[in-house]
């Protein structure tokens, strides 16, 4: 029976769509990604690789399980949409067709609380065979329609939403379970089911804006874990609530529109987004003005698409010197603009009317005035001053002036001042007041960008200038400058040579003549006569000075006027020197070498000859007739015009230096000729031609420039072994008055010279008179402690003595002895110059003089009274007890 059965099967089996026209009721809001239906195919021998295809593939896509999804989101119009199901087998290429038609499902309206109490149920799916009794499943045989939940339900929670069940539960006991995003993945716990009765419920409110839709899988299986069922998708939408408010993207929007603009001109675009589905109601948006500030010249004179937030001109009269800005507020509102129900928001539009140029630049006075010396350039001599109602500092605002007449020659020019916009009327070239004593010009004014159409410029765009020239000394010029003059070299001081004079520009001026000067004259051959400008010489004129230049010498002159303030004016004078022959050609070079053997080593000459052709070369070289044995030992030719080679004449010279004159001859008419003398060195050569006694000869040749080389340093060395000896005696002289020091016990002077004491005479006085003894019977070590010296006493050390002089003479030859005492100090080198040096000789004990208290007063003194003597102290006793004590 088996074998029949089967065969029964295969001949009641069709390949392809059960049906072909299949039916479903979806949201009426699509969304991409979203599953809606599967579509059954049917295959009888189960290998067939079928490929399922869309008539629209920009809306739905069939994967290979049959699942229709949405491709894009979109919103379902109240008639059916339609769309062709293919499917194709891959090997056979054998295609079958359906056509699917998707209903909307009706909007939500809310049910009375039994209804919405009243759960749906969804049964795993059936497929009866009409060959058999029995019924026999198929996979996957259709797809649950989505189930649709608002967004923001109040609850009660959980809610429940479907019951799922499976036929059989009434054989065996199963266990319901769903899985994916709001179930067991994230986010968790939104949705669950009983898994014994199998509602599935949703535990918590849900928010559109974060997930759209979810996407669930059912579960049956037994008590063991085993599958008894194929798992079914359940598509939860979550249909969207009005509860966003529309958002400006800025709240502060700007725009620009030109002044003058026409109606209907495009300004700007505000935009709004609405968090709500965009698809539907909740999430159109309208635009509207709410309101306009300011409102002249009219309160609407803008408008806005309601749907795009364009906004654009409606009215003309936008004016920028009027009115510069406006500000618009924009209201934008969801559900179509309904008052009543859509939700708003504001935002603020600042629109700028920019300038175009429509007001000309106008000149704010007909007739402007300046004035300006003559010769002056780069001088502003008037301001042009305008006034343009314009944005400032615009390409509308910014003038530009041009000259329309009264300048033929471009002697002014017309700058702008950036900041003032004025016209600043300058002088670029030179004005001769001798020539034009005043301009009128004609100035037009303009801006940098062209006036906006159907402007003209105004008469107050146009304006005169009236420029008045001021008369200034000029300096007085030189004609022709510079002059030239040719002349031939050799013209004697005091010729006239030319005559160079100037002329005064000034017309008009009282004043007298001009006066000439020498500026520059640098051989200072000439002068020039101050009144009539006449140039005589006061030199010979050499054209082969260091002055000249290619033959030319240059003099600078001044003339002068006597105006206020004097002016001066320079002019050159060229005398272009012309060559005579008035110099002799040299021979070159002065000293040469040869060797005192024959052979061809001669010496190469040039003749130099500062005058120029005709008169220098080609030269004639010739050897003089005396000495005669210049002749015998020497020879010369001419090997060129200046050139020349000199050679031995005879085998063997001897070693040595040898001056050899040499006539030389210019070409000059007349001729010019001198001899020079070319010092040869001939010396004793090596087989190469060299020298080898080259330092021997130089050694007896000594020139003139060595000897004084060597005089020279002779000199100098004998002036600093000079200077050396003057610092040593300074430097001796120095240490010797640094050594001196004084000794107040020892000096004999102070104690002898005591001007306020009057002593009683020798015996007075507490006297060492060893120190008056003769020098001869005195030891010197026991005049004076070592170490002690007076400030002006020669030091004792080892230096040249006093030359030796006698024992002191008779004391009546004292006078003598002084005498040469003082001669031998004063013919004494080493001496320094002090009178204490001289230490003189012991006069004896015997004094012809008698004492002095031993005088008697020949006044009458005795009536006096010296008894204050006693009162003076110990050193006046003496004359107390001679004045003061009565007859004693």
């Amino acid at each position: 029976q088996a074998p029949i059965k089967a065969a029964c099967e295969d001949m009641l089996c069709k390949t392809g769509f059960p049906e072909d026209v299949h039916s479903a009721v979806v949201s009426r809001s699509v969304h991409g990604g979203q599953p809606l239906l599967n579509v059954r195919f049917q295959s009888c021998d189960g290998n067939k690789k079928i490929h399922f295809g869309s008539s629209e593939p920009e809306d739905f896509r069939i994967d290979e399980d049959g699942v229709v999804y949405a491709e894009r989101s979109f919103q379902l119009s109240a008639e059916p949409t339609e769309f062709v199901v293919s499917a194709q087998d891959k090997e056979t290429r054998e295609e079958w067709q359906m056509r699917v038609k998707l209903t909307p499902e009706p909007a939500f309206t809310g049910a009375t609380e039994k209804d919405q109490k009243k759960t749906e149920e969804i049964i795993f799916p059936w497929q009866q065979y009409k060959h058999s009794s029995h019924l026999k499943r198929q996979k996957r045989d259709w797809v649950i329609p989505p189930i649709n939940l608002p967004e923001n339900s109040r609850g009660p929670f959980p809610q429940e939403l479907v019951r799922i069940r499976s036929d059989r539960d009434k054989s065996l006991s199963l266990r319901y379970s769903v899985t994916g995003p709001g179930a067991d993945q994230p986010p968790t716990g939104i949705f669950i089911i009983n898994p014994i009765s199998g509602q599935l419920s949703v535990t918590k409110p849900l928010d559109r804006e974060q997930i759209a839709s979810f996407h669930l899988r059912a579960h049956a299986v037994d008590v063991n874990g085993n599958q008894v069922e194929n798992p079914i998708d359940i598509v939860i939408n979550v249909i969207d609530m009005n509860d966003n408010r529309p958002e400006f993207l800025h709240q502060v929007w700007n725009g620009t529109v030109p002044e003058g603009s026409k109606p209907g001109t495009y300004v700007m675009t505000v935009t709004a987004i609405d968090a709500d589905d965009p698809n539907a109601q909740n999430g159109m948006l309208r635009y509207r003005i709410l309101s306009q500030a300011p409102s002249s010249p009219s309160p609407n004179m803008f408008t806005i698409n309601n749907e795009t937030g364009d906004i654009i001109t409606v009215a003309a009269g936008l004016d920028r010197e009027k009115v510069q800005q406006y500000t618009l507020i924009i209201q934008a509102t969801d559900m179509e603009g309904n008052p009543t129900y859509g939700l708003s928001n504001t935002a603020t539009a600042v629109i700028t009317v920019t300038d175009v140029n429509d007001n000309p630049p106008e000149f704010t006075a007909m007739t402007f005035y300046g004035e300006v010396p003559e010769n002056r350039v780069d001088v502003i001599v008037a301001n042009l001053t305008v006034t343009d109602k314009d944005q400032p500092h615009t390409p509308a605002w910014n003038a530009m002036y041009r000259m329309t007449g009264g300048d033929p020659e471009g002697l002014f020019t017309i700058l702008t001042d950036p900041n003032s916009n004025d016209g600043l009327v300058t002088v670029v070239k030179p004005i001769d007041f001798e020539k034009n004593r005043m301009f009128v010009l004609t100035v037009a004014a303009e801006n940098q960008v062209p006036l906006a159409k159907g402007i003209q410029h105004p008469p107050q765009s146009t304006a005169t200038v009236s420029i008045t020239v001021i008369d200034v000394n000029e300096s007085p010029y030189f004609v022709p400058n510079p002059k030239l003059v040719r002349q031939e070299e050799g013209l004697l001081a005091g010729s006239m040579l030319t005559t160079f004079t100037a002329q005064d520009p000034d017309r008009y001026m009282q004043q007298t003549s001009l006066r000439y000067s020498k500026l520059s004259d640098p051989a200072n051959w000439l002068k020039i006569d101050p009144i009539n400008g006449q140039i005589t010489t006061t030199a010979v004129l050499d054209r082969e000075s260091i002055y000249v230049q290619n033959n030319v010498y240059n003099a600078t002159f001044l003339a002068s006027d006597n105006g206020i303030p004097p002016m001066s004016g320079t002019g050159t004078l060229q005398i272009h020197l012309l060559d005579i022959n008035d110099n002799a050609p040299q021979v070159n070079p002065k000293e040469a070498t040869t060797c005192e053997t024959l052979q061809p080593n001669a010496i190469n000459i040039t003749a130099v000859d500062p005058d120029i052709d005709p008169n220098a070369g080609p030269f004639a070289f010739e050897l003089p007739d005396t000495p005669p044995s210049i002749k015998r030992n020497w020879t010369i030719v001419r090997i060129s015009g200046d050139h020349a080679q000199l050679s031995l004449r005879i085998r063997f010279l001897e070693a040595g230096i040898y001056d050899v004159p040499i006539v030389i001859t210019d070409s000059g008419n007349p001729h010019a000729s001198s001899t020079s003398v070319l010092k040869v060195k001939v010396c004793q050569c090596d087989i190469n031609g060299d020298c080898t006694d080259v330092d021997r000869i130089v050694g007896a040749g000594l020139g003139t420039g060595a000897i004084i080389a060597i005089l020279l340093c002779i000199i100098i060395l004998l002036i600093l072994v000079l200077m050396f000896v003057v610092w040593m005696k300074r430097r001796d002289k120095e240490r010797q008055a640094k050594q001196l020091l004084i000794d107040p016990e020892d000096d004999v002077r102070d104690n002898i010279l005591k001007y306020d004491e009057e002593g009683g005479g020798e015996e007075d006085q507490d006297y060492d008179l060893s120190q008056l003894q003769q020098p001869d019977t005195v030891e010197p070590d026991a005049i004076k402690p070592v170490g002690i010296r007076r400030l002006d006493e020669r030091p004792i050390h080892a230096e040249p003595q006093y030359p030796v002089r006698s024992a002191a003479p008779h004391p009546g030859d004292i006078g003598d002895f002084i005498n040469e005492g003082l001669k031998a100090a004063d013919n004494d080198p080493t001496a320094p110059p002090y009178d204490s040096l001289l230490v003189f000789d012991y006069e004896g004990s015997g004094s012809t003089a008698g004492s002095l208290s031993s005088l008697n007063s020949s006044s009458s003194g005795g009536e006096q009274d010296y008894d204050y003597l006693n009162d003076w102290g110990p050193r006046f006793k003496k004359l107390a007890d001679m004045y003061g004590g009565g007859d004693d």
